[in-house]
């Protein structure tokens, strides 16, 4: 049966294959990752009087949204920085499909600094791309290599794929 992609599978997509796979198949560690524990800590602390965890069709699920249609994307680190970009244009990609034109941003409350991401026709396609190749390796019957890299230390698949 096939899943609706969401915006946690564009994120994972960008960070690791492999972990898109275990997710589609609903094998999860992160509930043992302290760097995931420290994400949430930093979730409920920051931006508190936001009406936050906006989830649209199960498919994607914002952060908060201010006024003026601004989305906002909360992260921890600049580190898997792209991976957030990309998540950030599917979810306005995804509300464009259906309608709504929105501005969007990457909150980094630690950093205390913030990233504005726009959708380009370029990302339109690319996006396209992403999503087939998403489908691609989760219908695979097991899940592709690890490539290896920096952060993967800090993975919560880390000792699965290593040890």
């Amino acid at each position: 049966m096939e899943k609706t992609i969401t915006g946690i599978m564009v994120y994972y997509h960008q960070v690791c294959p492999k972990k898109l796979w275990y997710f589609y198949h609903e094998l999860n560690m992160e509930h043992n990752s302290e760097d995931v524990a420290i994400g949430k800590i930093i979730d409920e602390a920051s931006y508190s009087r936001e009406k936050k965890h906006i989830n649209i069709d199960n498919t994607i699920n914002i952060d908060f949204i201010q006024r003026k249609a601004l989305l906002h994307e909360v992260k921890k680190s600049k580190k898997i920085e792209e991976a957030g970009i990309w998540q950030v244009k599917y979810y306005l990609f995804y509300l464009e499909q259906k309608g709504v034109f929105v501005n969007a941003q990457i909150d980094y409350p630690l950093l205390k600094q913030t990233l504005s991401i726009k959708l380009e026709e370029d990302d339109r396609i690319k996006l396209e791309w992403i999503l087939k190749e998403i489908k691609t390796i989760c219908m695979k019957s097991i899940p592709p290599l690890v490539i290896k890299k920096k952060f993967c230390s800090k993975c919560a698949f880390y000792d699965l794929y290593f040890i």
